[in-house]
């Protein structure tokens, strides 16, 4: 059963996926984090949902969340680093405390993704939502594809300078803080490191710098990052269902969480409502994002931050499968300092799966810039996307990948006792009966005697 190529060509499915996002980021607006434009574009999916994809069941669910806490924590580390800084002339050991409290907020709440600072700001609401289109037989396996509605607040560095630019700020400041740290311990041993602290105050302007990362007054279209993802799970199920297509043995949904760019909290806050959900059959979730250059379809075993791991079998399978649709696709992993997709929660929340990304982690120029807009999307990225995943989606129903399979039971073969010839043993290598030396024990004394 080949969904992506039935009745229309890929290509028709690609203007859609255009189409809807031009319209989002025109009509809709701005969609930050826990924003009205957030939720507005999740009720606008969760109609098209019901209406054109066949889904039987539509849930629009909201959430608390806090989301300037995630990109403001900058504010809190790059004080704590100018402290480190300014404590080595006078007290060496306030020096080390403060530049501790800087590492570890930059470790805690970035890398990992926690949420210590939460209650100092305001807070939202976020929305999420998630259909199920039902399968034609008995449901064994469930498929969800993930895609995050919000969109992030602007790099300003990214988008003067480029991603390698946007990356030294952080990386100095980090050194800088060390350093200070090592030089204020050995100040405290009695080394004289005063004139190595003179020369270390050339990382303060990096300190500074952090305080400048990202724009909360300037929120991006996120037409890449992340519509893409939206509609590539929206685009598949309304093209099964014009086609008439329904899956054998297998459920198929779409989960759009919202809140990723502050720190994944729609998808942590969704596995927390449904911790108990969609457990009667084996259960996945492919979460798709920043679907923009055809060269870097990528599926990563590794995710948050090279942190946390995928599925592996989940992983193998989709470049199976995109091998099968004739799709380009690498294997790789979220590094450190590249963020994270949605996956990451859903594999922290108990849920099996896959994050599947369309962009290099060096960071694209559009990546989280106001260049992220419809007029930049990659036709070509999405076409060969979709078609990977229309192909997993099929060969996944055929294969019932996600149900366990028995083992098969080993087959031995006996021989008939009526075919075997009389006075050979079954097992040729078993030797002489254990009788037989008893028998010739028994007639050695008879011969002996004779003679």
């Amino acid at each position: 059963m080949d969904i992506w190529n039935k009745s229309r060509e890929s290509r028709e499915s690609v203007s859609y996926m255009v189409e809807e996002i031009t319209h989002i980021c025109r009509k809709i607006g701005r969609r930050s984090p826990g924003s009205a434009g957030e939720q507005a574009a999740a009720e606008y999916f969760a109609g098209v949902l019901e209406k054109k994809c066949g889904c039987t069941d539509v849930k629009t669910e909201s959430y608390e969340v806090h989301p300037d806490s995630f990109y403001g924590y900058f504010y809190f580390s790059a004080f704590c680093d100018i402290l480190c800084g300014v404590f080595f002339f006078s007290e060496p050991l306030l020096s080390i405390l403060f530049g501790l409290l800087g590492v570890l907020l930059f470790i805690y709440h970035f890398v990992l993704y926690r949420k210590p600072l939460d209650p100092l700001f305001p807070r939202k609401q976020g929305t999420n939502v998630t259909a199920v289109r039902p399968c034609r037989g008995e449901v064994k396996q469930r498929i969800f594809l993930n895609g995050h509605t919000d969109a992030a607040w602007e790099f300003p560095i990214n988008y003067r300078f480029g991603g390698i630019a946007f990356e030294i700020p952080g990386i100095a400041a980090t050194i800088g803080v060390l350093c200070y740290m090592i030089l204020s311990f050995l100040s405290l041993c009695g080394m004289d490191v005063y004139t190595a602290g003179l020369r270390c105050l050339v990382f303060i302007p990096f300190f500074l710098l952090l305080t400048i990362t990202y724009n909360p007054l300037r929120v991006v279209d996120g037409a890449n990052d992340n519509l893409t993802g939206c509609l590539m799970g929206v685009t598949l199920l309304k093209d099964m269902e014009e086609q008439g297509v329904r899956l054998e043995n297998t459920e198929i949904g779409v989960i759009l969480t919202g809140s990723e760019e502050a720190g994944l909290r729609g998808a942590k806050a969704w596995c927390e409502a449904h911790k108990n959900d969609y457990r009667d059959v084996p259960t996945c979730v492919i979460s798709f994002d920043s679907i923009y250059n055809p060269d870097w379809l990528m599926v990563n075993r590794r995710d948050l931050n090279n942190t946390v791991d995928s599925d592996e079998d989940l992983c193998d399978y989709f470049l199976l499968a995109a091998e099968d649709a004739g799709v380009p696709c690498r294997d790789g992993k979220v590094p450190l300092f590249g963020g994270a997709t949605d996956s990451a929660a859903f594999t922290q929340g108990g849920f099996r799966s896959i994050g599947i990304t369309g962009l290099s982690h060096r960071l694209e120029r559009f990546y989280h810039t106001r260049l992220d807009t419809p007029e930049n999307l990659s036709p070509g990225a999405l076409e060969n996307c979709y078609r990977a995943t229309a192909e997993f989606v099929c060969s996944a129903d055929r294969d019932l990948i996600l149900v366990p399979k028995e083992p098969e039971e080993p087959v031995v073969e006996l021989a008939e006792e009526a075919d075997m010839p009389e006075g050979i043993p079954e097992d040729p290598f078993a030797g002489e009966p254990e009788e037989a030396p008893e028998t010739e024990e028994e007639t050695l004394p008879e011969e002996n005697t004779e003679e």
